[in-house]
């Protein structure tokens, strides 16, 4: 068993990484996403907003899996060359977009209005209020929804192997078909993701610590 493992370590290694580059990723062009989403939903002029609450309601009424492979084939097909990874980490950011641009939107409107008022009383310009009075004090709110968002999105990233991006589940497919050892290579990809969402986890319970007051 431990000749197994070892052997096949560099494999495991592979995927991985493509695992965690991937995660990293789609997480933050997500958040980026949701911050724009979050922000256009409140703040933005009817036509942005419109179109960002069809993308939002649309989005997260869709499978994940149905967005991956809607972006995978599409795209190609309406002439728009773009390499798997980059089709996955698209397809994966704009499904996180959705749904962190409802998380932004949910936390920042709950901050009372009294807070705006008084900013625009002392003079701040909109982005200074976003900045210093409004962002800081719905962070602690964002954090919980957000993180677990990320931790799907690292558990999301694994419908990837079904479009051959060689992350860490399609190469435990193929280690386990090679081996005949499934249960074996399952439960060290197990244990894999946990501790990647255990960190995830653990470090959005710190930034909840930090920010709340």
């Amino acid at each position: 068993m431990i000749d197994l493992l070892v052997r096949n370590a560099p494999l495991i290694a592979k995927g991985l990484l493509i695992t965690c580059e991937t995660s990293v990723l789609i997480i933050f062009f997500g958040t980026l996403i949701g911050i724009i989403g979050g922000i256009s939903l409140l703040y933005g002029p009817l036509p942005l907003r419109i179109l960002f609450r069809v993308y939002v309601d649309t989005i997260r009424g869709i499978p994940l899996l149905v967005s991956i492979f809607a972006i995978f084939y599409g795209l190609p097909t309406l002439g728009a060359q773009i390499s798997p990874f980059a089709a996955a980490i698209l397809a994966l950011s704009v499904f996180g977009g959705a749904h962190i641009s409802e998380i932004v939107r949910g936390a920042v409107d709950s901050i009372p209005q009294g807070q705006t008022e008084a900013a625009k009383a002392i003079g701040l310009t909109f982005f200074k209020r976003l900045r210093y009075v409004i962002f800081p004090q719905s962070l602690a709110r964002m954090i919980p929804p957000w993180t677990n968002t990320a931790v799907e999105l690292v558990k999301g990233s694994s419908l990837l192997a079904l479009v051959s991006i060689v992350d860490l589940l399609y190469s435990t497919e193929q280690i386990a078909a090679r081996t005949r050892q499934p249960i074996l290579f399952y439960g060290v990809a197990a244990v894999l993701y946990f501790i990647i969402n255990y960190a995830i986890s653990a470090a959005g319970q710190r930034l909840e610590k930090k920010f709340s007051y």
